[in-house]
């Protein structure tokens, strides 16, 4: 089966009034389908940088970035990109906002109702398709850029801390809806995030970068769910696998 997304020996700096900074260097990744892939390391490590380059916000100066076999020159709705914002357009309705995409994509009026509502739902707001941004609480509003995201189908859903600016109550509330999420849809799906609680709740495979320039410290797999996918999160996190685990990612990330 062809790999969803490659990165093959990617390298990027960023260019500076003062010279190059390196922020990737020959860094090699296959993501492949139905995975749930968190991406961790040191602050600054290059993380997000990382991300930009699987949706095509940025080009590698070296190596390639590789879409079910085609070149990744730039953005694309195969790759639905969640920020840490949620960035609603404020003058659209929660429907509005979901249906932007298809509607830029010429999909026909019963496709995109039929697809909002089923992603709507999905999301459990379907009831608030009516509202504005900004009568959403802030998870409510990462919900529906969770929505925006999935309503195009894409083939891989990448996530750039997109719990980082919630409450702690909140974060965990949304990580039981993605990993619901991921359950029932069986998306492919990457995550940069701090939190190395989060990526191993979350994960398939947890990916530890070095400091700056990054490359792959550890690539750990995760097997938790086989054994306790019928326990709640909290249950989760409690149980000596899942602290094991963390641990172990901890002291790959940890100087």
């Amino acid at each position: 089966m062809v790999p969803v997304l490659e990165l093959q020996d990617v390298s990027f700096s960023y260019q500076t009034a003062t010279g190059a900074v390196p922020a990737v260097d020959t860094l090699s990744l296959t993501i492949r389908h139905g995975e749930f892939v968190s991406i961790v390391g040191p602050s600054g490590c290059g993380k997000s940088t990382v991300l930009r380059l699987m949706a095509g916000f940025l080009r590698p100066q070296a190596g390639a970035v590789v879409d079910q076999g085609t070149l990744v020159t730039a953005p694309d709705w195969r790759r639905g990109l969640v920020f840490q914002q949620p960035e609603l357009y404020p003058w659209l309705t929660v429907e509005g906002n979901v249906a932007f995409g298809p509607r830029m994509r010429g999909l026909t009026n019963a496709e995109r109702r039929d697809r909002v509502q089923h992603y709507l739902e999905l999301v459990q707001l379907w009831d608030f398709r009516h509202k504005r941004p900004y009568e959403l609480s802030g998870g409510m509003q990462q919900r529906v850029a969770l929505a925006r995201a999935l309503v195009n189908e894409p083939h891989i859903l990448l996530m750039d801390e997109p719990f980082g600016a919630l409450d702690a109550l909140t974060r965990e509330h949304m990580q039981d809806e993605l990993h619901s999420i991921h359950e029932r849809t069986g998306c492919t799906a990457v995550l940069v995030t701090h939190s190395v609680e989060e990526a191993v709740y979350l994960s398939s495979r947890c990916v530890a970068l070095t400091h700056r320039p990054a490359q792959i410290r550890a690539d750990i797999p995760i097997n938790l769910s086989s054994s306790l996918s019928k326990n709640a999160g909290r249950e989760i996190k409690a149980c000596p696998e899942f602290v094991s685990l963390r641990e172990t990612v901890m002291d790959h990330i940890w100087d």
